[in-house]
């Protein structure tokens, strides 16, 4: 006899929106007759083998809308990285509590715990189905045309860098702000969509699509200083040298490593701090201030993209339909992926887990400026629309000199 129980959870980074899609799968849930209990997991899948669940069956409409607008991980999160013998153990909770449906919403690692907890089910015969649904700032599931989180996060850092440098041009010097992103750019690329005139800022922008030179970013950063009087610069967290290691790792004594094996780039202002050292001893340069974005760029409540909440939620619905009627009539376990239609519109498809699990989508060279300093029209083209509406705009008072009087 069918259980009509589910179960929902959260993993990896939050983002401002993952709780749209969140509150997506519980009330498209609950309007299904053979849905009985909606259970969520605390911490991920920490939660689920400790089997530390919460019964949002119980919450009401009322509440659950006020919790999708609010950032973060409403039920916790968690950066275990699950292997087989973890999944095995996340299938025997599911199982012993006849989840018939489990809802995993996370980047490509979490993907790829759905994609073998699936398979432990089909390997037992049990009847579970699994769908991952896709949450990411740094946009790099691939088989999507964007991920909910990375617009809400980029409309962040075009407006932070609008802000940056309408300072710098106030107190002219060099600023280098570092953004999120491992190996793909897309957010520090986001910068750019905070310029208004040709000759604001950022003036450059690294990603770790391309190699970094120290002895070239430095040249680079000499020039614009001298075209502008003035520097800003975006740097993404990931930048690497020719032997793909990266550039904070050569720079920082005491290397932090994740659950993943990959060294903490986000919890430290080392390489903002190096790169600005840099400049300051080699270029001689008096004014160069840094910062780093660090977690600032995920969940901040006042700068949420209206288009990444309305996408996040249908994500959530979706993955429901998905897996309660299937896509074109066969119910199947897999990923759900944003499509884009028209000159802005999107539309929703159901694609293997394969095809997403533990795969990296980067920058595609059509996005990136040829000087690899830069981004092109295609880019900004391509990321307006997700920034969605009321982005604040910048503007100058116009040059009307008063002649001297005084000859000196």
């Amino acid at each position: 006899m069918a259980s009509g129980k589910i179960l929902v959870a959260q993993g990896g980074g939050p983002t401002a929106v993952i709780n749209q899609s969140l509150v997506g799968v519980v009330l498209e849930a609950r309007r299904h007759r053979d849905v009985r209990l909606v259970y969520g997991a605390r911490h991920g899948v920490r939660g689920i083998v400790d089997e530390d669940f919460v019964d949002l069956t119980r919450e009401t409409s009322h509440n659950l809308e006020h919790v999708a607008g609010t950032p973060s991980s409403a039920l916790g999160s968690t950066r275990d990285k699950p292997d087989l013998a973890y999944c095995q153990d996340i299938f025997k909770v599911l199982q012993a509590h006849e989840i018939e449906h489990f809802f995993y919403i996370g980047g490509n690692d979490s993907a790829d715990t759905v994609r073998i907890v699936s398979q432990e089910a089909h390997k037992a015969g049990y009847p579970l189905r699994c769908i991952h649904i896709p949450k990411t700032i740094d946009n790099d599931l691939v088989g999507n045309d964007h991920t909910p989180g990375f617009p809400s996060a980029a409309r962040f850092v075009a407006q932070a860098f609008a802000g940056a440098n309408l300072d710098n041009a106030a107190l002219p010097g060099v600023y280098v702000g570092v953004v999120m992103g491992r190996h793909a750019g897309f957010l520090t690329a986001a910068s750019a969509l905070g310029k208004k005139f040709p000759d604001d800022g950022p003036h450059l922008i690294y990603l770790p699509e391309r190699v970094f030179e120290i002895d070239r970013f430095l040249a680079d950063v000499k020039a614009a200083y001298e075209r502008h009087g003035r520097c800003v610069i975006a740097v993404s967290e990931g930048i690497h040298d020719a032997s793909g290691a990266p550039v904070a790792a050569q720079l920082m004594k005491d290397l932090e490593r994740d659950a993943h094996g990959n060294v903490q780039l986000s919890g430290t202002g080392a390489l903002a701090d190096l790169l600005c050292e840099e400049i300051k001893a080699k270029l001689k340069i008096k004014r160069v201030r840094g910062d780093t974005f660090g977690y600032l760029q995920r969940s901040f409540i006042g700068c949420v993209s209206d288009v990444d909440q309305r996408e996040a939620r249908e994500v959530g619905e979706k993955a429901v339909q998905f897996a309660m009627w299937g896509q074109n009539g066969q119910a199947r376990d897999g990923s759900v992926a944003i499509k884009r239609t028209g000159f802005y519109s999107v539309d929703y498809e159901l694609q293997p887990l394969d095809a997403v699990a533990a795969k990296t989508r980067t920058m595609e060279d059509a996005f990136i400026a040829p000087s690899g300093t830069d981004v092109t029209d295609a880019f900004r083209l391509y990321l307006r629309p997700l920034l969605g509406s009321g982005m604040p705009d910048a503007f100058r008072l116009r040059p009307n000199p008063v002649p001297k009087v005084l000859k000196r």
